[in-house]
């Protein structure tokens, strides 16, 4: 590459920027050899990248990065990008353009800094109050699970008079009256059981028996743990234990 320097052209190595007299014909510093055109010249007077500069793919990185940075951690990637374009650009001797890109990029991305204490504080309190309403939610599908699987109850044992109640969610699924999660036995973050059939007579129906709903995981995907019978009435065990439900539950209200 060809520059213009006191009213004369002198070489500048394409390859590193390096200054050259006319009559190297190697460069100094990388070695290579030097070209004797005046493509990607640039005279006295002239101003901004050669019209065939490419834009730096880096400052366009840094850019997008920097309008993203409510993504954790992309201002970050908007910094160290924008400063490798701004020093490839610098070595490019014309080769690349973007320097405006890259410092709108550079500055998106530093404005953010001064935000992480705020952005900290505001999630520690939203990611409890978000993880408390999403253990209410699931709490409250179970509540509404545990009723719906005593009627499905109710309603298997009238078709069934000789076997009575059932200890098998899959045999109230077969029967079309539970479908989906619930028949699996998970459902929004509750474990669902049936347990405690028990015949009236030796050899008869089924006239007794219990379903329970406890969290997946306790104090992550719920805190209670629910239960109910042939009585229809619901309890609750604020430890989300199962067992202690069924045996010493209060009523829910």
């Amino acid at each position: 590459m060809l520059r213009a320097s006191g009213g004369c052209l002198s070489l500048v190595c394409e390859a590193c920027g390096n200054g050259m007299t006319a009559g190297e014909r190697f460069c100094r510093v990388c070695g290579r050899e030097a070209t004797a055109g005046l493509a990607g010249a640039s005279r006295v007077g002239a101003t901004g990248p050669p019209a065939n500069a490419e834009t730096s793919g880096k400052a366009v990185f840094s850019l997008i990065c920097g309008l993203l940075f409510f993504i954790p951690l992309l201002f970050v990637a908007a910094i160290v990008f924008g400063h490798l374009a701004l020093s490839d650009i610098r070595k490019s001797a014309g080769r690349l353009k973007g320097t405006g890109l890259a410092t709108a990029g550079l500055t998106l991305g530093y404005l953010w800094i001064p935000g992480i204490p705020i952005f900290l504080i505001l999630a520690a309190i939203a990611i409890p109050n978000l993880l408390r309403a999403r253990m209410a939610a699931n709490e409250s599908s179970a509540v509404g699970a545990v009723r719906s699987l005593v009627v499905s109850e109710v309603r298997y044992a009238s078709l069934h008079p000789h076997q009575g109640y059932t200890c098998s969610l899959s045999d109230l699924a077969q029967a079309a009256s539970i479908r989906g999660p619930l028949a699996s036995g998970q459902k929004n973050g509750y474990v669902f059981e049936l347990t405690g059939c028990s015949a009236g007579t030796e050899g008869g129906a089924n006239v007794k028996f219990q379903v329970v709903a406890y969290p997946l995981r306790v104090n992550q995907t719920g805190v209670r743990a629910f239960c109910s019978d042939e009585s229809d009435l619901v309890k609750v065990d604020s430890g989300g234990s199962a067992r202690a439900c069924v045996e010493n539950g209060s009523r829910f209200e």
